[in-house]
This record gives C-alpha cells, structure tokens and sequence, in this order.
C-alpha cells in the first residue's frame, strides 16, 4: 500500500520543476526586452508663475461716519428711489441717513441769541463812546476857560484843580469807552463763531455721501444711538467704483523680489470655476507681517471688472508671471529626469563614444527645470531619444519651466520627436499573453 502512494510523487515533482522553470524562462524573457514611454517635443508658450492667494478689494472705499451722536432717525434714497440699504447706488451729495437735530437745533436757537446779545452790547458801547467823547469835549472847553481865568488871578486854585483832574477824567472815559467797543466786537466774533458751529452740528445731523458709488456696508439701524467721541463711528462704507477692483495678495518674502509692478497677472475666484481674469502689478507695500514666523508681503493687483462679475472681498487664486517665452520648443519636465538604468539600453554608439552616463540627476537640487547658472545662462541637460529599442542622448539647454512643461533649445532637437519620458518592461504589455495566466475566454 506504501509503494502505491509513493509512485505518482516523482512525476508531480518534474511538474511542478516545468511549470516553474517555464515561468521564470518567461520572466527572464520578458525583462530583457524593455520598451519605452515618449511624449512628443511641441512648439508653444510657457510661463514660469508664482502662486499665492488674496482678496479682492474695492480700488477706492469711503467710511463715512458721524461727526455728531444721536438717534438715527430715518434713512435716505439712493438713484432709483429706494431706501439706502447694501448695494445701493447713490450719487455725491445724496442724503444717506438724518440723526435727530433735536438737541443740535436748540443749541442754535441760544447761539442765535446769544449773537443779538452782544451786537446789542456792540451798540451800546458804541454809544457809550459818544456820550464819553462829548464829555470830553465839555470838560475840555472848561478846563481851556479856567486857565484863562487863573492867568488873572480870578479862579481859586480849587476850581482850577477841578476842572484839570475832569478833563483828564473825560480822557480816560473816552479811552475805556473805545476799550468797551473791543470787548463787544470781540464777543460778538464769538458769538459768530458758537453760531456757526451751532450751525455745522445741525448740518452734521443729516449724512451725505461724499462721492458717487455702491453701498457696501450700511452699520446702523433705524433707532440706533451713535456715540460720537475720540474716534467717529463708521455708519456706512461705499466703494467709489466697482469698474475697478485691486487684490491684495500675501507673498512669501522668498518670492517677493521677483515681483516687479506693472507685471502680467492672471487669477481665477472659485465662485466661477475655471474663468481665468487677468490683472498687472501694482506695487508691494513694505509693510510685511509675520504668520507662524514667516513673514508675508502685500502685493497689490490691479483688475479691471467692467462686467461687474468680481465682488468685493471674494478669494483669489493668483498666479504672477515672472518670466514667460513663446514659440519655443518644450518638453515634459518627466523627460529632463529620466536616464536609462543601464548602459545596455543606450545606442551602441552612444556607448562606445562615452557620451553620456546614467544619470542621477532627478534626485539632485540642481535637476529642477528653468534654474540658471551663475552666468544667467541656461543650464545646460539631456533628453534621450528612442531609436528602436535604444535610446540616444541629445544635448539641450533649459529654459522656462511652468512646472509641467519646460522650454529647451538644442541643434538636433526637432518638432515632433519623441522623448523619452519613462520606461516599461515588456513583460508589462504582454502579461494577457502569458500562458501559465488563466485566459478569459469571449463569445
């Protein structure tokens, strides 16, 4: 029984030594051929951009406030009529809201007053200064005729003492008359002046737009008390043309400096998809901040929005172009990183000649496309062009990098190559072929 058992182990041992020397024969087979990916070298345009975000702002807004506190007692109308309320257009000098003048008109009234007081003190003093004037001239006239008689011998010394200390006398009444007429212009300019700020305070209970634009923000209700005191509070903001929009864009200081104004801009909004709006620098302020110790610039962007589709304070996706190059021949950045594994795979040729080695590039710093050398020059690279089942080297010079593509110049680099931009085993494409592989049978 033993014997009958131990017999078919040989032969499923020589089976199972096939199937597997056949498998790894076909392995074996497969990986000694191997076949390349290659994208075409195009003509086009390319940009090396700087991506940052920011928000979109009005190019010019007014806060309006409130010189003067009180109840806010009703607002305005704006072009069409309606109410002031968010997103009303209104024209300069168009009555925004009116605080209760009630306090304000009282106090006008008693400045009013006040200013018929002292013209009347004004005239009064004026007259004063007649009557002391005319007193003068009596005591003057007497104290001419008291000398006269003191010449004779014929006026007591008394009398003469009298008249001389009333002449000085009207002098002096006549000088503290014109003194009174001072004091009195003096009050009634002040008068004026409490008048007139009177005045200015009731003007400051109605608020007027100063300029034609869009109600951006209106901060106050109907019976709401504003407060007037060291700062004046904001009531409503409006944006003097939305025709023009400026983004206010953070940059890292590593970027920065390759940001010069009057550069193209282009940014997209997620409110509307992939719609791409274009913008110029304007200037970076030099007011940085720091975030989680990195510090940020400000940049301003400049937009036209004459469709009015870009609201205020909506999010931008901005990207700066720093250096963009047309009609030139470009390459998927792959392709720059790619190097054969073997120098088996290389033209014989090639080989024989040392022209190129395996590379090792793509794990180097310096294997980033579009970085230039200390002479400003670009930096010279290599791509590989199939031939068959070879690959061949060919000398280029880097350009301008967007990231996915890359610009290059070279004398044998043509339009419509094919560059090598990976490689596949041919066991890969081939594995539905595989015998020792269960075969999915159609009908």
């Amino acid at each position: 029984m033993q014997n009958v058992l131990k017999r078919p182990f040989p032969a499923i041992i020589i089976v199972a030594i096939i199937c597997l020397g056949g498998g790894w024969w076909w392995q074996a087979r497969g990986h000694a051929k191997m076949s390349f990916r290659t994208a075409p070298v195009k003509r086009g345009e390319v940009s090396a951009t700087i991506s940052a975000s920011g928000t979109i702002e009005p190019e010019e807004v007014v806060d309006i406030g409130a010189q003067v506190a009180g109840l806010i007692k009703s607002f305005g109308t704006d072009i069409n009529g309606k109410t002031i309320n968010y997103g009303s257009i209104v024209e300069e000098g168009a009555v925004l809201a009116r605080i209760d003048d009630s306090v304000y008109a009282a106090d006008l009234a008693v400045a009013k007053a006040q200013m018929e007081r002292d013209k009347a003190g004004e005239m009064t003093a004026a007259a004063n200064l007649d009557q002391m004037k005319a007193k003068l001239i009596q005591a003057n006239a007497e104290w001419k005729r008291t000398q006269s008689l003191q010449e004779s011998k014929l006026v007591a010394q008394v009398d003469y003492d009298t008249a001389q200390a009333n002449h000085e006398i009207a002098k002096a009444n006549v000088a503290v008359a014109h003194a009174a007429i001072a004091q009195a212009k003096a009050a009634t300019v002040q008068a004026q002046a409490a008048l007139d700020k009177a005045e200015r305070n009731l003007a400051f209970c109605v608020i007027k737009s100063p300029v034609r634009g869009v109600v951006i923000d209106r901060r106050v209700n109907i019976g709401q008390t504003v407060v007037s005191s060291l700062n004046a509070p904001s009531l409503f903001l409006i944006a003097k043309d939305l025709t023009r929009m400026q983004i206010w864009v953070a940059v890292n200081e590593a970027d920065v400096v390759r940001i010069v104004p009057g550069a193209p801009v282009t940014f997209t909004c997620d409110a509307y998809g992939g719609r791409q709006f274009d913008g110029t620098v304007g200037k970076v302020r030099l007011n940085a901040t720091m975030t989680q110790n990195v510090v940020m610039y400000t940049v301003e962007v400049n937009t036209e929005n004459k469709d009015n589709a870009l609201l205020p304070y909506l999010t931008a996706n901005v990207r700066f172009v720093v250096r963009k190059e047309a009609d030139v021949l470009l390459v998927p950045n792959a392709a720059l990183r790619w190097s054969p594994a073997s120098m088996q795979q290389v033209a014989p040729d090639a080989r024989a000649q040392n022209a190129v080695e395996p590379s090792t590039s793509d794990s180097s710093s310096d294997a980033k496309p579009g970085k230039k050398n200390k002479g400003g020059k670009d930096r010279p690279a290599v791509v590989w062009i199939q031939e068959g089942e070879f690959v061949r080297p060919l000398d280029v010079k880097i350009g301008t990098s967007d990231g996915a593509n890359t610009a290059v110049t070279g004398e044998k680099l043509q339009e419509g190559q094919g560059v090598v931009i990976g490689d596949m085993a041919a066991n890969a494409q081939a594995n539905t072929q595989n015998p020792f592989i269960p075969q999915v049978i159609k009908r």
